[in-house]
């Protein structure tokens, strides 16, 4: 196929996108469908299109493009009195959903490269499983338990664990040469792994964390033996009943026991030990910033996640992209939303004693970065040291919220995590001769 015809094809996806948000919001008016089921049946009808993506286009770039003027359009109908966008925007509850089904397509198309079964599994998951567990929590739920301002049933939960596990089986025989019982296990903990993002996702993200979380801990954990998916099945079980314990004592509701568990088992799931120490002890500092210097968000616990899994997945993306892998430099990140936190919270005490506490805090991350870096290959390191890095990233968040921090008191997980991003991104950047 031509690139003309590509091209054509890509902007006949999108008035095609528009025409079918344009039926279903016909269809609405007409028999009285609301405005959750029209968001549904537009969400199942673009995740149908995207599975086909990779046999309609012969070429990556033009499955990009529609990405980028998918995203364009999204934009566009959430302009003030947009009739057509009021069939995906005109739900209660605040939504991303749309943004992050696009954007997790074009992160998947990316990510999963010639291996189709890492970027279908997680799609179908995600249009399919998705939708029938709505229906049926919407139908049939009568135990329901609380996501952010809205709830969940346990009967669409086990919806999508069962239609889940089925996609996962049916995939993976049908598209890879794994063995019968890896597959059954590792579908097992695909349907439980997935079951407990969606379960634990507010706002829309679970558009980008089920199906990019299932592409990464399958590229992770796909070749592995029957043995190390039990074993890693153990671990995941264990990590929630630890949590559903050690939580209530540091003020943490169930919802954010999910999402901790769930963000804290795919970092332990698709990188080395030593690379989760910074993100983990990030989810830590959080908590202790905000029991003695409160904020003003209305589920701080919940954006720390979003912000570190969106960080996480920035890098991850960008080191396939780039080349050379990121890992160093998003541990420099971490490190420094860690220091964010930690300096917020040596901001509640005493001046004389403040400065000493973020002065210990800081060598204290030095010495655990110096330990990770030599825990890690080569490869991971090729870059050097990159002291100027470390130490420029560890003065601007520890120097900043210390002596700012009321600065910090609104929106400080954005700001935070900006200004841990401020030297490792671009440093990256620059490093691999972009």
């Amino acid at each position: 196929m031509s690139p003309i015809l590509q091209i054509a094809l890509a902007l006949g996806s999108v008035v095609g996108l528009m025409g079918l948000m344009a039926g279903v919001r016909h269809l609405a008016g007409t028999w009285q469908i609301g405005s959750e089921v029209q968001r549904k049946l537009v969400h199942i009808g673009t995740g149908i299109y995207a599975l086909t993506l990779p046999w309609l286009f012969p070429d990556r770039w033009p499955m990009y493009l529609l990405v980028g003027l998918t995203l364009v359009v999204m934009l566009l109908l959430r302009l003030p009195n947009s009739r057509l966008g009021a069939t995906l925007h005109s739900v209660e509850r605040q939504s991303y959903g749309d943004f992050l089904l696009a954007i997790s397509v074009g992160v998947c198309l990316f990510l999963a490269g010639d291996q189709l079964y890492l970027y279908v599994l997680p799609i179908a998951v995600l249009t399919l499983a998705d939708a029938a567990a709505a229906l049926a929590g919407s139908t049939y739920g009568t135990k329901f338990f609380r996501v952010e301002e809205g709830e969940k049933s346990l009967e669409g939960s086990a919806v999508f664990f069962t239609v889940t596990l089925l996609i996962s089986v049916i995939c993976l025989m049908l598209m890879t040469s794994f063995a019968p019982l890896n597959i059954i296990v590792l579908s097992l903990m695909v349907a439980g792994f997935g079951t407990l993002v969606e379960a634990a996702s507010w706002r829309g993200f679970d558009n980008l964390f089920l199906p990019v979380g299932l592409l990464i801990f399958l590229s992770a954990h796909g070749t592995s033996t029957l043995g190390e998916l039990v074993f890693l099945a153990a671990i995941f079980a264990l990590s929630i009943v630890a949590f559903k314990i050690v939580a209530p004592k540091f003020g943490l509701n169930a919802h954010a026991v999910r999402v901790y568990v769930t963000s804290i088992f795919l970092l332990l799931a698709v990188t080395d030990p030593q690379n989760t120490i910074f993100p983990i002890l990030v989810l830590v500092a959080h908590i202790w910033s905000r029991s003695v210097a409160p904020c003003d968000s209305k589920y701080p616990d919940l954006d720390v996640v979003a912000a570190l899994v969106l960080v996480s997945l920035g890098f991850l993306t960008l080191g396939k992209a780039m080349g050379p892998t990121a890992i160093s430099f998003y541990g420099i990140a971490a490190m420094g939303m860690l220091m964010g936190f930690c300096a917020i919270a040596a901001s509640a005490c005493r001046p004389v004693v403040r400065f000493p506490m973020v002065l210990a805090l800081a060598l204290t991350l030095f010495a655990i970065r110096e330990g990770v870096v030599r825990l890690n290959p080569d490869s991971a390191n090729w870059n050097g040291p990159m002291w100027p890095a470390v130490f420029t990233c560890i003065a601007l968040t520890g120097l900043g919220p210390m002596i700012f921090p009321h600065a910090f008191a609104k929106h400080r997980v954005v700001k935070l995590t900006v200004l841990a991003l401020l030297i490792p991104l671009p440093y990256y950047v620059i490093s691999t001769g972009f």
